[in-house]
């Protein structure tokens, strides 16, 4: 299961994007969202959602997730983000997309 991985992180630069790793010629990137309102991460691999992350579901991914991490080239974050930059607010990756003020407006 992805949850029991160390992916490498590296940043992106993006603010709602902010890190994203190669796992077996895989793409993952994390999107951050609008915690506690909802989970504080969501998954996506190759563009594709694959679950959300609460805060102590992954100890290990929040550390190699930091400021501290490599940058990946503009180029490379332009290709890995282009298929999910939309998905910006949570759910709209579903056709859900939370429209409350407070959290994701």
């Amino acid at each position: 299961m992805e949850l029991y991985e160390r992916p490498r992180w590296r940043r992106t630069g993006n603010a709602y994007f902010p890190v994203a790793a190669l796992v077996d010629g895989q793409w993952w990137v994390l999107r951050i969202n609008s915690f506690p309102d909802h989970p504080i991460w969501t998954l996506f691999v190759d563009a594709e959602r694959r679950f959300d992350i609460d805060i102590d579901q992954a100890p290990s991914w929040r550390t190699e997730a930091e400021e501290s991490a490599p940058v990946w080239e503009n180029h490379i974050v332009q290709r890995i983000l282009s298929p999910i930059q939309n998905f910006v607010a949570y759910g709209s990756e579903v056709g859900k997309p939370c429209d409350n003020l407070f959290c994701c407006g």
